[in-house]
């Protein structure tokens, strides 16, 4: 679990990490629509809104998407790291329309009712003091406008990663501050309405060599930094299915308005 803002910073100050944790969901999950689709799918974007992101990591969820962007009339794309919005601004580019910003969302640098749009995808759970950000969300964004927050399930990758490697003294430390279980509970102390959507996905792993990459990325694995990645390999090897590793997801986001 990430406690403080300098937590946060190193682990998001590179974007290699970061891009291999996205890498091996759009290589091996069985929903080919794809979260990042899905996500821009339930986004009610009218002509000529303001959108603000935050935490909007390397921009990749933005590539291809000319035409929102487009009917955009004003688009700040944000992150509390420095190295994100470098590496997003090279993902998306220049548009007349799109501002790139570092920001942390417990002080929107943004006058009361400036957004149509905010969103916070997979970062709420990061927020120190999460009352304090959402009520700055709540502030910038105008009466009617929506909030989109996916997260994720607390009985996903993680849960089931902990149960495979639980010899090596693995446990499932991820973050419950801001989970699908509890999410809607919370962001109704600000919202007045909450809907929450389900992504149904899974990964079915076919080359554990890019799975052993992916947990060693994560911060929250530091216990198997003395263990040799063979072992690790080992392990997941034993528990594939006619070749297949089967490991569940469990992703949605939240609507809030």
């Amino acid at each position: 679990m990430i406690n403080n803002k300098d937590d946060v910073k190193k682990q998001y100050e590179k974007t290699g990490n970061l891009a291999t944790r996205i890498s091996i969901h759009d290589k091996y999950s069985i929903n080919k629509i794809g979260f990042a689709n899905w996500i821009f799918s339930n986004y009610r974007v009218e002509d000529g809104m303001k959108i603000l992101e935050l935490g909007c990591g390397t921009g990749s969820m933005w590539k291809g998407r000319e035409d929102l962007i487009m009917r955009s009339s004003k688009i700040i794309l944000s992150d509390f790291s420095e190295g994100m919005v470098e590496q997003s601004k090279n993902t998306i580019g220049e548009y007349d329309n799109v501002e790139y910003m570092v920001i942390d969302i417990q002080n929107i640098p943004f006058e009361d009712d400036s957004f149509d749009i905010v969103i916070a995808n997979m970062m709420l759970y990061h927020v120190p003091d999460i009352d304090k950000g959402l009520s700055e969300v709540r502030r910038v964004l105008r009466d009617g406008g929506n909030f989109y927050a996916a997260t994720y399930g607390e009985h996903g990758i993680m849960e089931h990663l902990a149960k495979l490697l639980g010899r090596y003294g693995v446990t499932d430390t991820t973050s419950r501050a801001f989970t699908l279980q509890n999410g809607q509970k919370i962001l109704g102390e600000c919202f007045g309405n909450v809907e929450m959507l389900r992504y149904e996905d899974s990964l079915a792993v076919t080359n554990v060599d890019d799975l052993v990459e992916y947990i060693y990325s994560l911060s929250n694995m530091s216990s198997l930094a003395s263990v040799p990645k063979d072992e690790i390999r080992k392990v997941f090897t034993q528990n594939m299915v006619d070749g297949v590793l089967n490991v569940p997801k469990e992703y949605g986001m939240f609507v809030a308005n």
